[in-house]
């Protein structure tokens, strides 16, 4: 059952009802267990993070399955979406010789991030998994690892470490505090920005979401029912404006992962 159907149900109240707004807060992004195997419990969020696993797979599985050269329509559709992840983000940011090795990678995490994003508008789920923090950070930390890997197996550990701290003696006596600076941005600040970009937009887009929606059902009686209609509007609104969000929090959540990785295989001087 949906956020907006459950409140809607407990509530079931109206303006000049003597009821007050059930407005949405931290408690939408709370859920309890649907079931438990062993002793792991599974919610709302967790099975909608294994669908988009399902669902991307047998997307492309359908759809490279058996490849034609005279592809048909979904053959045509997987390959656009493969096509815009490897030419639009991967080649630009790390060329296409380097960049070919990392497209596999790129165009799962791409496809991952906005699938979850885009629950959040699909009826009955009505939740979008990167608003729960621990899916952004669960990522981010699999790119923060992936860009130290390449960054000490790229310039051993000296350099490594160098590349991390943009040491450069050509700074000359602000050298210290250049490589504190980078330190504290690359190493500790980076996976922590990467991981909320993409939860608070998502967290605030779905909270106004449910602002809207909720209202529109709340203002629903009376002389209300005119700011019910504004409400709605702004509803369809908000929906098609969240729609165009969650396409660009996966692209900017792999353009980042893409120049994290660029940022590890440069030459460092």
């Amino acid at each position: 059952m949906s956020d907006v159907t459950t409140l809607a149900s407990e509530t079931n109240c109206h303006i000049f009802e003597g009821c007050g707004f059930p407005a949405p807060g931290l408690h939408n992004f709370i859920f309890k267990p649907l079931f438990s195997v062993g002793s792991f419990d599974f919610n709302k969020p967790m099975l909608l993070a294994l669908l988009s696993t399902v669902v991307i797979v047998g997307f492309f599985w359908a759809a490279f399955n058996k490849p034609k050269v005279v592809p048909g329509k979904l053959q045509m559709v997987g390959e656009a979406g493969y096509d815009f992840v490897r030419r639009g983000i991967v080649y630009e940011t790390l060329g296409k010789k380097v960049g070919e090795k990392y497209v596999p990678f790129m165009v799962s995490l791409f496809f991952f991030v906005w699938i979850m994003n885009l629950w959040s508008i699909i009826p009955v789920a009505q939740f979008p998994v990167t608003s729960i923090i621990a899916f952004p950070a669960g990522l981010a930390a699999i790119v923060y690892i992936m860009w130290m890997y390449l960054t000490f197996k790229k310039h051993g550990f000296v350099g490594g470490w160098k590349n991390v701290t943009g040491y450069d003696k050509s700074l000359g006596p602000i050298l210290p505090l250049v490589v504190v600076l980078e330190f504290f941005s690359n190493v500790l600040v980076r996976p922590f920005t990467h991981a909320v970009r993409l939860f608070a937009n998502m967290f605030a887009g779905h909270l106004l979401l449910l602002m809207f929606t909720i209202a529109s059902w709340y203002l629903l009686n009376g002389i209300g029912i005119a700011y019910a209609g504004v409400s709605f509007v702004m509803t369809i609104a908000m929906t098609a404006f969240e729609l165009f969000i969650q396409a660009v929090q996966a692209y900017v959540f792999v353009l980042l992962a893409c120049t994290y990785v660029q940022g590890a295989l440069a030459e460092h001087h």
